[in-house]
């Protein structure tokens, strides 16, 4: 099994990497098909299903729909450009990608939220369609949006078959599917998980590359945390959410030379970090799926405290935190999901604070068991937790519960350190467990907003 580590962390745009990104990437996807027809069509279509339609508009998946089938991609998309595209689309009803010319698209009849239809593949489930001058259909194709950024057309997915962990990976030395596989690479090779991860990577790159991609990779979470930490106001979508990590940071800065400050305000420095990415997210910013973008927090805040906050600690490394946390979000990824839609919040903030806590713990020392170890505690906490966005934004409870996921991945590595590897419950049980919580929690828990905080909480 092979998941490239910029498979894991890809650069784009927020609010949601199932429902932003992956949406505007299977735009550019359906135009890419749409140019290899022997037709010229004359306008476009789009339906929404499942959780796209429910907490869509919420999470910008209209915005990123219609930027996608005008030929927007998530990790160039330049925003005035976007919004400049937005606006004439509301004005002209015609959208002009590449090599296709004008095609009507009114985004009030041709943008559709099916909420009565769910799509049989996946519940983040859109059709894109191509029509003629009579408003036929002429060619359409399905696409699900499976977290994380990834797409898969309806065929590809019948192709995976029910069994998510059918193994179609090319040719890789380590190609551990389990964790108990790679701890047994591990111990057989002598290497660490970061290096058997980057021998992998070699197989496509060079060592330059991966080290020139996840510099890239770091750069952006840096940028997009400095801009969080440096911006005030209300975030968009009418919950009127005060940005607040600014804010902590004045004050936190201000504290810092005090003799006094307590042992546990080191939490707040973690929980700040976190939520100064998930602000710029919910905002609609640059950012890196980790491995969600609702995620996006966690493992940027365990990085930031480690470089700031930890004797010995070197930018250095920071091949080695990516490398290793990025093994960690492969395997669950491959062996149950990293998708709010289907498995809860579990399979985004509890699969980032595992791959957290597997970087962090590599990075102070840890051996291979111990990095399973802080891995398979950090997932372990989080098994259960629901995804239920208050009115379908990455805002309540999203932004704080990144930095509750950071010290959980903080807190989970340091007794991981405190232990020789040797532990009760294996990190693939914790994935398979996360897995069938997935499989039988109720889809009100799914990334809906038809439960939990969405409906106790007032919204509007």
């Amino acid at each position: 099994m092979f998941l490239s580590v910029f498979d894991i962390f890809k650069i784009g745009v927020g609010p949601s990497s199932s429902h932003t990104m992956g949406p505007m990437v299977a735009g550019g996807r359906f135009l890419d098909a749409l140019r290899q027809q022997p037709f010229r069509a004359h306008g476009l279509r789009a339906s929404l299903h499942g959780s796209l339609a429910f907490t869509g508009k919420g999470h910008a998946t209209d915005r990123a729909t219609i930027l996608g089938l005008a030929g927007f991609l998530p990790e160039t998309m330049d925003a005035e450009a976007a919004e400049d595209t937005l606006a004439r689309n509301r004005e002209t009803r015609v959208l002009s990608p590449a090599g296709l010319g004008d095609l009507v698209f009114d985004p009030v009849h041709d943008l559709i939220f099916d909420y009565d239809r769910p799509l049989p593949g996946h519940a983040n489930g859109m059709i894109l369609m191509a029509t003629d001058a009579q408003g036929d259909v002429i060619f359409q194709e399905i696409y699900y949006s499976i977290g994380g950024g990834f797409v898969m057309t309806e065929a590809e997915l019948a192709a995976r078959g029910d069994d998510t962990r059918t193994d179609a990976a090319p040719k890789v030395p380590y190609p551990f599917a389990s964790a108990a596989e790679m701890l047994e690479m591990a111990q057989k090779s002598g290497k660490s998980i970061a290096r058997m991860k980057r021998e992998n990577e070699r197989v496509y790159r060079s060592d330059a590359e991966i080290s020139a991609g996840l510099n890239r990779i770091w750069q952006v979470m840096r940028d997009c945390m400095d801009r969080g930490l440096a911006t005030r106001g209300i975030l968009p979508g009418g919950l009127s959410i005060r940005r607040r990590a600014a804010a902590i940071h004045e004050a936190l800065k201000a504290e810092a030379g005090m003799n006094l400050t307590a042992p546990h305000v080191i939490n707040d420095w973690m929980s700040m970090y976190a939520m100064a990415v998930n602000e710029e997210n919910a905002a609609g910013g640059q950012v890196v799926t980790a491995p969600t973008n609702g995620a996006a927090g966690v493992v940027p805040a365990v990085i930031r405290y480690w470089l700031d906050h930890v004797p010995g600690a070197s930018e250095r490394q920071l091949d080695d935190f990516l490398l290793t946390a990025a093994a960690i979000g492969g395997l669950i990824k491959h062996n149950a999901s990293i998708s709010g839609a289907e498995c809860g919040c579990q399979a985004e903030v509890g699969s980032a604070s595992a791959m957290a806590a597997a970087g962090i713990c590599a990075v102070m020392g840890g051996t291979p068991e111990q990095v399973e170890n802080a891995a398979e505690i950090a997932l372990e906490h989080h098994l259960g937790m629901t995804c239920d966005p208050v009115k379908g934004l990455v805002q309540v409870p999203c932004i704080e519960r990144n930095g509750l996921g950071a010290i959980k991945a903080v807190s989970a590595a340091s007794l991981a350190l405190r232990g020789d590897g040797q532990h009760f419950v294996p990190l693939d049980a914790a994935i398979e467990t996360m897995r069938q919580t997935g499989r039988d929690m109720s889809d009100k828990y799914k990334e809906t907003s038809l439960g939990g905080l969405a409906v106790n909480v007032p919204n509007c």
